[in-house]
C-alpha cells in the first residue's frame, strides 16, 4: 500500500513493514494513514511492525501523538541508519509513552530477531 509519495506499507513474512522515503516530513495525516494501513493489513490479529525511518527529515508533534495510540501492532522495531535517525528515535521514545514494546535498531536483522522473539 502506498502512503502517498511519502512511503509504503507491506506485509512480508508475517510482519508489517512501513518504509518512509528519505527526506520526508511525517505529519499527522501521514501518521493516521500509515496506522490505518497497518491495522488493515493486521486485521484483528496482533502483528509485529518494522518501521524504516532511515533518512526522514522530520516528525511532527501531532504525528508522534498518533503513533503512541494503540493499534494492531504489539511490538515495534524502528530501523534507522544514521545518527540523525537515532536522534529522531530517541526523541520519540523518550518523550512518548508507547502503546507496546518499541526499540530502535540500525540492523534489519537485529530488528527482525527482536520482533520474532516477542
Amino acid at each position: 500500500m502506498e502512503l502517498g509519495a511519502k512511503g509504503d506499507v507491506t506485509l512480508y513474512d508475517g510482519r508489517v513493514h512501513v518504509r518512509w522515503h528519505a527526506g520526508v516530513n511525517i505529519d499527522e495525516e501521514d501518521a493516521l494513514e500509515s496506522m490505518a494501513a497497518v491495522d488493515r493489513l493486521g486485521g484483528n490479529h496482533p502483528i509485529h511492525l518494522l518501521v524504516d525511518i532511515s533518512g526522514i527529515a522530520g516528525l511532527s508533534r501531532a504525528a508522534r501523538s498518533v503513533f503512541t495510540r494503540p493499534g494492531s501492532a504489539n511490538r515495534i522495531a524502528l530501523l534507522g541508519s544514521s545518527p540523525v535517525d537515532r536522534v529522531f528515535a530517541n526523541f520519540f521514545l523518550a518523550l512518548n509513552v508507547q502503546a507496546c514494546p518499541t526499540r530502535y535498531f540500525t540492523s534489519s536483522e537485529a530488528a527482525m530477531a527482536w520482533l520474532d522473539a516477542g
